[in-house]
């Protein structure tokens, strides 16, 4: 694990959440099982495999080193363990410890200027997922491109989790934003996300099945953009190989003439080709424009295996 060492022994003081090491990406051999993020003022360090207590002790001690240079004087280091367990395509189990200091009790973290509320001592998935943090950029600098359209530029966010994708949209001049996502405690977190932005008007959230749901967003379209950020895997909800084309098949009824669309897919066993073999099928109308880069701290040694981020448009 001394990549990951040279890593720590080298990082700046974080401000935004982000990721620090990404192992799993398998730029640095023998460190596949690490990940460690910054969500200021915790770090997370997290093991795809069992950890010795000799190992985490190792991994602490650099911490707390780092921490004493780039820190000297401020609060004390805190820093969460969490081991998952499972097989692909399902969140299996996890164990989570908190190794050192405290985790705010309304834990806040900052992103490009937005805030977002998280919670790294519960679950797999923290509240903001880190590897999108370009989709998000790209969201920003498309609704801020089109200013002009603001009084007309309609989003829709499906699978849209705790909002962040709507947060920076309407931040950019949108219009409004429709959310969608099954989870209620999901919804509920992304409507704090919107006070904590002191974003009060232009969006809904609709805690409903987007699969019984067609109607309703058809009657609130048509859109200038449409987000599809979908679990790859999750039983009862979604499953990539079966449901996807599903979906693509009702996007051109949601799009505006000239609406884009951003789709996304996290799933290593699947590479752009399916989603573009799936879009063609599916909704031949609407033209490939671009893949968004992921963040170069998620670089990996293989592209297809990493979060594919692709932009499509229905022609005028």
């Amino acid at each position: 694990m001394q990549a990951l060492l040279n890593t720590i022994a080298q990082m700046p003081l974080h401000t935004d959440a982000q990721r620090i090491f990404h192992g799993r990406g398998g730029l640095h051999p023998g460190c596949e099982q690490w990940a460690l993020d910054a969500y200021p003022p915790v770090f997370l360090l997290t093991s795809f495999a069992p950890a010795t207590d000799e190992q985490l002790a190792t991994i602490g001690a650099a911490l707390q080193a780092r921490w004493a240079q780039i820190a000297p004087g401020s609060e004390p280091l805190n820093w969460v363990f969490q081991h998952r367990g499972g097989t692909l395509g399902t969140e299996g189990r996890s164990d989570t410890r908190l190794m050192a200091g405290s985790v705010p009790e309304s834990h806040v973290v900052a992103e490009q200027g937005a805030r977002y509320r998280v919670h790294v001592l519960r679950g797999q998935n923290h509240g903001l997922f880190l590897d999108m943090a370009e989709g998000r950029r790209w969201v920003r600098d498309h609704v801020a491109a089109h200013r002009d359209d603001r009084y007309s530029f309609k989003v829709l966010n499906l699978f849209a989790y705790t909002c962040a994708f709507s947060v920076v949209a309407l931040q950019a001049g949108a219009k409004s934003v429709v959310n969608m996502d099954m989870s209620h405690g999901a919804i509920a977190i992304g409507q704090h996300n919107h006070q904590l932005n002191g974003i009060t008007t232009g969006t809904s959230f609709l805690a409903h099945d987007i699969f019984s749901s067609w109607g309703k967003l058809n009657r609130n379209g048509p859109y200038s953009l449409v987000i599809v950020d979908p679990p790859s895997y999750q039983k009862g909800s979604f499953v990539a190989i079966k449901d996807y084309a599903r979906l693509m098949r009702r996007l051109p009824d949601l799009l505006a003439p000239g609406g884009h669309v951003l789709l996304c897919l996290n799933a290593p066993e699947l590479g752009m080709a399916f989603l573009q073999d799936q879009m063609q099928a599916s909704a031949p109308e609407l033209r490939f424009i671009e893949r968004v880069a992921n963040p170069g701290a998620f670089a990996d040694v293989d592209d297809q295996r990493a979060l594919k981020v692709l932009v499509y448009r229905l022609p005028e």
